[in-house]
């Protein structure tokens, strides 16, 4: 299993996790599993890591499906990207059409 965007040093064993820590918060504090709670965190950390482009894509899909216009959809993805974890540069409405148009 690979955790993206984690950098493991070759003095930390392969069979450790990078977030042995948030791991292990996870087993105390929820009930999970130790397998469990990996992969929890791997899934976090491939949610935070999909690239601009795709989750704009992935969004307007989404929001699109539900009925919503883009005049809805685009203030709303803008919206979204600013509260990433680590937030791209923000983009106008009319770069996010361009991401989703070309």
């Amino acid at each position: 299993m690979s955790y993206p965007g984690c950098v493991v040093s070759s003095s930390v064993s392969p069979a450790r996790h990078p977030y042995e820590d948030l791991v292990a918060h996870l087993v105390r504090t929820s009930g999970l599993g130790p397998g469990e709670a990996a992969r929890v965190v791997a899934d976090v950390l491939s949610y935070f890591s999909e690239p601009v482009e795709e989750f704009v894509r992935r969004r307007h899909g989404e929001l699109k499906s539900r009925g919503l216009t883009n005049d809805e959809i685009f203030p709303r993805v803008a919206a979204e990207l600013r509260g990433r974890r680590v937030a791209p540069p923000e983009l106008s409405l009319r770069q996010l059409r361009r991401i989703v148009y070309g």
